[in-house]
């Protein structure tokens, strides 16, 4: 099958914007505390402390989360405590506005990689994707997905959808698709407002079933988590996994 250029992806693009594809085959949501490998536990506050990072990795181990999701400070840290377990190492790259230069992107995503790192959430840059600078968002993907991907480390590419049009959030997931990304994710959580149904239900249908969809940004309760799942999302990025898991085992027993 032939690859797509850039000008097949802005002209797939505009016809998606007028409708969209048919929504993938889904898996059937997790039920109790199988949900917790779908979550990514997330501590991102610019004032995390090491103790608190501590904290959310043995909450990680006790549950059986995906992922440990930290700022790239604390990647050593948790890279530490998981080894050896079935919990991922993952750094955000760029965060959160996305507006630095690509090889400071690069640049970091090789020192989360050496401090251990499994998977990078790294954020587009969102103002080159507002202003048609569909080249330059594609090319800063790629130089962090090729980084990542020669640490055999995932990436999932934060397109912040509260910032965005729906086509430029077609446009993002295709961009993403198109360097070869891992996942796409809708928010850093920073932003005016985080994950929604709607969005991810147009994320898992621009991408299909080849790449993952993460869901974060205000997911903090079962219902909310089960809603992105049936949606289409494969992983959820929250603070609230402890909170979450113990809601689903809840309704499990009920």
């Amino acid at each position: 099958m032939e690859t797509p250029n850039l000008d097949q992806i802005i002209r797939q693009a505009d016809e998606y914007d007028l409708q969209l594809p048919e929504l993938p085959t889904l898996p059937p949501a997790p039920q109790g505390a199988a949900i917790a490998r779908c979550i990514d536990h997330t501590l991102l506050k610019p004032e995390a402390t090491p103790a608190q990072v501590e904290q959310l990795c043995l909450e990680a181990l006790t549950h059986s989360f995906a992922a440990v999701c930290v700022n790239s400070l604390f990647t050593g840290l948790v890279a530490q405590i998981l080894q050896g377990s079935s919990v991922a190492t993952c750094s955000v790259v760029g965060f959160p506005l996305g507006a630095s230069g690509s090889a400071t992107k690069v640049f970091e995503t090789a020192a989360c990689l050496e401090a251990g790192a499994q998977e990078i959430d790294m954020v587009i840059s969102v103002g080159l994707l507002k202003s048609e600078g569909y080249a330059q968002v594609l090319a800063d993907i790629q130089a962090v997905v090729q980084t990542a991907h020669a640490g055999k480390a995932g990436v999932k590419v934060i397109i912040e959808t509260a910032l965005l049009t729906r086509r430029e959030k077609i446009l993002a997931c295709l961009l993403s698709q198109m360097a070869g990304a891992d996942f796409v994710k809708t928010s850093t959580g920073f932003s005016s407002s985080g994950a929604t149904v709607e969005d991810i239900d147009l994320m898992r249908r621009m991408v299909g079933s080849q790449m993952g969809v993460k869901a974060s940004g205000g997911v903090r309760s079962y219902q909310d988590a089960l809603a992105m799942i049936q949606a289409g999302a494969s992983r959820i990025g929250t603070s609230a996994g402890v909170k979450i898991v113990q809601e689903s085992q809840s309704r499990a027993q009920a």
